[in-house]
């Protein structure tokens, strides 16, 4: 049976959902979530897909999954892969994960919506501004880390990889330059090596040439 993804390409936690899957061999498809019309505040979504009214959301048959995070666990347990290798390797990618969702992602996709999805008038430059700096302070733990290197946890590429690297793709500025964090960018490459790897826009349906 094949899974489906609700997910939409503008975002970057449905991404860390659809590239673990894409590369973990396991039989999926995208089901377009149309979240800049407002499906995922809608009755029928709340009722239907999600309750929190969110995306991304893993069906598979009878299991429905929300949050990215255990989204990719479910992936690891359904393909053995991105897990870590020992237990101390899986502990440690859910630390990098739940840092991720706390410290990165939750800061890079607020700062993109404000930055590249509202109205100028609509923009917050005080939080913006904040965001940046918590933003910064995520970057330089990451460059850090990355230091002699190829993956955030282990010999391969993890969850933790896919986690953090959810926002870090997109082509719309919201105050990250691959450029100013070269363990960074050295890692990010890594990522875009492997085979099956696809960019946001060419995995999920939905961009904002779509909607132009």
């Amino acid at each position: 049976m094949t899974m489906k993804l609700y997910c939409f390409g503008e975002s970057g936690n449905a991404y860390k959902a659809a590239l673990p899957l894409e590369l973990s061999g396991l039989d999926w498809e995208p089901v377009k979530v149309d979240f800049f019309g407002g499906e995922t505040r809608s009755e029928a979504y709340r009722e239907s897909i999600n309750p929190m009214g969110e995306a991304p959301v893993l069906v598979d048959g009878d299991e429905r999954i929300t949050q990215s995070g255990v989204i990719q666990t479910y992936i690891t347990e359904k393909s053995g892969k991105f897990g870590g290798e020992t237990p101390r390797e899986a502990r440690e990618v859910l630390r990098w994960v739940f840092w991720d969702n706390h410290k990165l992602s939750s800061q890079a996709g607020a700062a993109r919506f404000m930055l590249n999805f509202l109205p100028a008038d609509k923009r917050p430059e005080a939080v913006t501004d904040w965001l940046q700096g918590r933003l910064n302070a995520a970057y330089a733990v990451l460059n850090a880390h990355l230091q002699g290197r190829d993956w955030v946890v282990g010999d391969g590429p993890t969850n933790a990889d896919f986690s953090c690297c959810g926002y870090l793709f997109y082509p719309e500025p919201f105050g990250f330059a691959r450029s100013d964090w070269p363990e960074i960018d050295r890692w990010l490459r890594n990522i875009q090596s492997l085979d099956g790897w696809k960019h946001p826009y060419d995995l999920m349906p939905g961009s904002p040439a779509d909607r132009a």
